[in-house]
């Protein structure tokens, strides 16, 4: 082992060891369910705020967004875009509404007014969907990641990174909760965002802080290894890798602007719908602080997205799309070779400091992502599912946060699992497809339920499954899964759907299938009971009690 992997190593194991203390330390406050669901609702606008920023800011945003840049140019800086852009959503129309009338899950704010037993099974079975998707980003990044940095390019070692990644997110839950989980988020963040300032800063020196010449450089550079011998006649045409969405993406026939728009559709609308990010208003004490640490979020995650703007032209200026596909076709590694060439260069100090920093940063990323996904579907499982569906709610506290710990196990394995055979697609477009699911099958219920006062047990139920079965039968048969070089099934084709992301399909979809189902539904109509939620959504009264009723 060199120089470099060892201190790579080296600052893994620091970072694991780090996030172990404080899960271990963070343990010993959980007394109550409360306290593994929401962490007691103890935590600050401020400290949610960086959790939600470490929560969201994931390997897709790290790694994959960077690389996609590189890559793709202004198609990739869509990812950024959007995901930003979609906090306004969050802020606007989930946030507050959201704390006041849940307690623990997305399905007690379904379930206050509505039947419990088919509500809740339908928001739990969506939890779970969309977490496995946005596991997989993450543990196949996992995978890439520490192969390149030890040196170890063989599959044994991925698959071997992807089983030590599950194993390390099921004890922060198992043991943390939701406490020890946001403690190592918070770190998590602070970690990330100094890493990126400083890989930022080293790279902008490069180019004497002058923007423009960066911009132009990368383009140029990307013409030039597009195109060889013929670079000068046709360099104005490719600027629009730079300029004009012209990538490799997006773009270029009437289908992949189709595509352009679904994506951007899905990011903008998806966040407000997922389940990691929807639990983490539940830990704060008042609806302000649900507000506050939204506008934390906001400003910490914009911040962020600016500075991939840097990360993604940066590498394609200094390391050319060549270089960056040579160590990983999807682009995932720009980022860490990005920072090992600002640093120095391979084979300097300097620039082996740097990678094994970023890296190491990247790493801490994984696991706090992953510990904020499984958490929420394990709390999903034994809360709606085990506690209130199976058991009628004749379950003690202690009994459901056993069977959350069990699940946590299970849903771990399965995403290990699965995992396993999707290392080869890039990490940013697998956060996509979870965030299309989120806003196909979550999103229409949440807020047809917060602002429509008939709607039903029927519309709810109809909501979710319509728009996760149209979202995933989609998915199924896209050039995603089969027929193309970049497909999960490269082999065989039956890619009957043309689009990449199907979010401009099934995202309408979903707020159909509610309308229909609220408007064909025979259950009588129940305006009190959401004037009572209503008091209770815009006032947070009775806010521990909602989902008691």
């Amino acid at each position: 082992m060199t120089g470099t992997e060892t201190l790579t190593v080296s600052l893994f194991g620091a970072v694991v060891a780090l996030t172990l203390y404080i899960t271990m330390i963070a343990s010993r406050q959980n007394t109550a369910a409360g306290d593994f669901y929401h962490g007691g609702r103890g935590f600050s606008g401020f400290q949610n705020g960086l959790a939600i920023s470490g929560d969201y800011m994931s390997a897709a945003s790290f790694l994959g967004i960077s690389g996609a840049i590189a890559l793709n140019g202004y198609d990739g800086f869509l990812y950024s875009i959007g995901f930003l852009v979609a906090w306004l959503v969050a802020l606007l129309l989930v946030a507050e509404l959201l704390r006041n009338t849940g307690r623990y899950t997305m399905a007690d704010v379904l379930s206050y007014r509505m039947r419990q037993k088919p509500v809740r099974t339908a928001a739990a079975t969506s939890t779970v969907v969309v977490s496995i998707f946005y596991l997989l980003a993450q543990m196949a990044g996992a995978g890439k990641l520490v192969a390149l940095l030890i040196g170890a390019d063989s599959d044994a070692a991925k698959n071997l990174t992807i089983v030590a990644v599950g194993a390390l997110m099921i004890v922060y839950v198992t043991v943390g909760g939701m406490r020890g989980t946001t403690y190592v988020q918070i770190v998590k963040a602070c970690l990330l965002m100094t890493g990126t300032v400083i890989v930022v800063f080293l790279t902008l020196l490069k180019f004497d802080f002058n923007i423009s010449r960066m911009l132009a450089e990368a383009s140029e550079r990307d013409a030039q290894e597009k195109l060889g011998d013929g670079f000068n006649a046709a360099a104005a045409e490719v600027r629009e890798f730079l300029y004009l969405g012209g990538g490799a993406q997006y773009g270029l026939t009437g289908t992949t602007k189709i595509d352009f728009i679904s994506l951007a559709l899905a990011l903008v609308l998806g966040t407000a719908g997922l389940p990691h990010i929807l639990i983490r208003f539940y830990t704060v004490p008042t609806a302000k602080d649900a507000r506050t640490s939204v506008l934390w979020a906001i400003g910490i995650i914009g911040s962020f997205y600016l500075m991939t703007l840097v990360l993604g032209f940066g590498a394609a200026a200094l390391l050319g799309r060549n270089a960056i596909i040579a160590e990983d076709a999807s682009g995932n590694l720009a980022s860490p070779l990005l920072a090992e060439e600002v640093g120095g260069g391979e084979g300097s100090a300097g620039g082996a400091i740097l990678l094994a920093l970023i890296s190491a940063v990247a790493f801490a990323t994984i696991l706090a992502v992953v510990a904020g996904l499984t958490l929420a579907s394990s709390s999903s499982f034994s809360h709606d599912l085990y506690a209130n569906v199976i058991k009628s709610g004749n379950c003690s506290e202690q009994e459901e946060v056993k069977v959350a710990r069990i699940s946590a196990f299970v849903i771990g394995g399965v995403a290990i699992v699965l995992s396993l055979f999707a290392q080869d697609l890039n990490i940013a477009f697998l956060v996509a497809l979870a965030f299309a699911v989120a806003a196909s099958a979550n999103l229409p219920s949440i807020l047809l339920n917060l602002f429509w006062p008939r709607f039903n047990t029927r519309g709810a139920t109809w909501a979710i499954y319509g728009g996760l079965i149209v979202c995933v039968g989609l998915i199924i048969f896209s050039p995603n899964v089969s027929g193309g070089p970049t497909a999960l099934f490269k082999e065989h084709d039956w890619s009957y759907f043309p689009l990449k992301n199907p979010g401009i399909i099934s995202i309408p979809a979903g707020f159909l299938f509610g309308i229909l189902g609220t408007l064909t539904s025979k259950e009588p109509e129940s305006i009190a009971k959401y004037r009572n939620f209503e008091v209770r959504a815009l006032t947070g009264a009775g806010a521990e009690k909602a989902a008691q009723h």
